[in-house]
């Protein structure tokens, strides 16, 4: 809990982290900044489908749109501070010169999103409304 705090606090003084180890090849630097970038796109399109559940399925009973569209939601806030912690994670892993961090959260952001979908296709397919 303690390490989580600290990268909490790292990522809004991100110049803090260049002062841990030495500098990696700046094509692993630019290489994470790409992946955090990818999951931001992640979670901005989670976000977009929360909004899109909640805004075009209006015949869909209130929970179950309701449900669907926080499962999206929720799952995009994560993704986006996700995204920002295991940046941080690998930045000062790299210049550590250790193992990057590992995660589970990819397997678990993939089991809410094939849910929500099963959910979807089984909606789709009974033509569900409220």
């Amino acid at each position: 809990m303690i390490e989580f705090a600290r990268n909490v606090r790292l990522w809004f003084a991100p110049e803090e982290v260049r002062e841990e180890g030495g500098t990696p090849d700046y094509r692993f630097s630019l290489a994470n900044e790409r992946t955090f970038l990818a999951w931001l796109r992640t979670a901005l399109a989670l976000i977009g489908g929360g909004f899109a559940v909640d805004q075009f399925l209006p015949d869909l009973r209130w929970g179950w749109r309701v449900g669907l569209a926080l499962a999206l939601l929720g799952a995009g806030v994560l993704c986006s501070l996700r995204a920002v912690n295991h940046w941080t994670r690998c930045e000062r892993a790299m210049r550590r010169g250790e193992d990057l961090p590992v995660s589970r959260f990819p397997a678990l952001l993939s089991i809410v999103v094939a849910v929500v979908a099963l959910v979807m296709v089984f909606v789709v397919l009974v033509g569900w409304e409220g």
